[in-house]
């Protein structure tokens, strides 16, 4: 059990005080001409060399045993041919990671396995509009063998440079192998996932706080309310496309999380495929998450349409009613505007203001049976 304990310590991100996540910065190259960020080989879980090639991380791994950890972010065909070769790479899997935008996967080429995950990072924003950008996501892809894995990083997150110093703050799980920095990778995805759900569930919280509350307030009736249903469908949709987005690195993940955890492989050391079912498990619990966002967010959009024909139709009742009390006086002033000689009431003496009483008495009733139908 205490291993469980420091392997768990050892790959969770660490937690402010507030308990919100601590994101991590972006780790830049070493040098301003080359892709590879790190370069190390590490034996028995301790690294034994800095600032070397990536070949001679592998002539040295060959020689004296251990294995070779390489970073790189955002590499070229040309700066990534020479490790390929070193490594012996799949082509296919090469031009996957050098040109990215690939959907999470887990495939394997000989003695290798490469995995994608999409990284997830949530877009603070002081308030949500129909033009916010929510969430915004990247690439890790690992290359990960007998003595060696290689991860490759697209985009500004899902930095890697503070996994590797826990990692190798805990030799005892280093010792495992490459299999071990790969879990390690799997978890910080997967819970930059959860923390992200999180995030935007109090987004979808908001809206759906407006949408009924302007719903029940007499806000969304009139021009303004009008204005303001257009803008509540308007963030309601932007907020779809942000959770497709996000659903789009959840879901296609179960799958390879699921075979790393239940199938037996022999690049993944024994005692630490056990702990990809804990990952497998929370990204389960975040996948079912999204989808009920997808739902809940459709729901959200169903109502405030509702309410929006609900406004219109209120509208419409208003304005046959006044239509209707103003065609009384409309008709009157008609027919007594008819040029005809023998008419009643023309040359009474008090017609024309018997007339206007009449008129305003039924426009009166007129008016007070709408208002007791709730028409006005």
């Amino acid at each position: 059990m205490s291993m469980i304990r420091d392997l768990r310590a050892a790959v969770r991100p660490s937690r402010r005080r507030d308990d919100t996540p601590y994101r991590y910065e972006t780790a830049a190259p070493a040098c301003a001409n080359s892709a590879i960020v790190d370069c190390g080989v590490y034996r028995e879980g301790r690294r034994e060399s800095e600032h070397v090639t990536p070949a001679q991380a592998m002539a040295s791994v060959r020689a004296d045993g251990g294995f070779a950890w390489i970073g790189l972010h955002e590499p070229t065909e040309a700066e990534f041919a020479g490790i390929a070769q070193e490594f012996g790479l799949h082509p296919l899997a090469v031009e996957d990671a050098v040109h990215a935008h690939q959907r999470p996967k887990l495939e394997r080429y000989d003695d290798t396995l490469f995995t994608v995950f999409k990284t997830v990072h949530y877009v603070e924003h002081a308030e949500l509009t129909a033009t916010s950008e929510v969430v915004e996501t990247g690439e890790v892809m690992c290359f990960t063998g007998r003595d060696f894995i290689v991860t490759v990083r697209h985009g500004g997150q899902g930095s890697l440079r503070a996994l590797r110093h826990r990692l190798q703050d805990d030799p005892e799980l280093l010792a495992k192998g490459p299999s071990a920095v790969l879990h390690a990778i799997a978890d910080q995805v997967v819970d930059g996932y959860m923390a992200v759900a999180g995030a935007v569930q109090d987004d979808i919280d908001e809206v759906e706080i407006d949408v009924f509350s302007s719903g029940t307030n007499g806000k969304g009736t009139g021009a303004k309310g009008s204005s303001a249903k257009g803008g509540d469908a308007g963030r309601i949709y932007q907020l779809k496309r942000e959770v497709l987005e996000f659903k789009r690195a959840v879901s296609p993940l179960l799958r390879p999380m699921q075979l790393l955890s239940e199938r037996p492989m022999r690049l993944v050391d024994g005692d630490i495929q056990k702990y990809f079912r804990d990952v497998a498990d929370h990204l389960a619990r975040v996948n079912e998450q999204v989808l009920s966002f997808d739902d809940l967010l459709n729901s959200i959009l169903q109502a405030n349409l509702a309410q929006a024909a609900v406004a219109q139709n209120e509208d419409m009742r208003k304005i046959t009613a006044w239509a209707a009390i103003f065609a009384v006086p409309t008709m009157i002033a008609g027919i007594y505007g008819m040029n005809f000689t023998y008419m009643p009431e023309l040359h009474w003496k008090f017609g024309y203001p018997a007339m206007m009483l009449v008129t305003v008495a039924i426009c009166f009733g007129i008016h007070r049976g709408f208002k007791r139908n709730g028409w006005l």
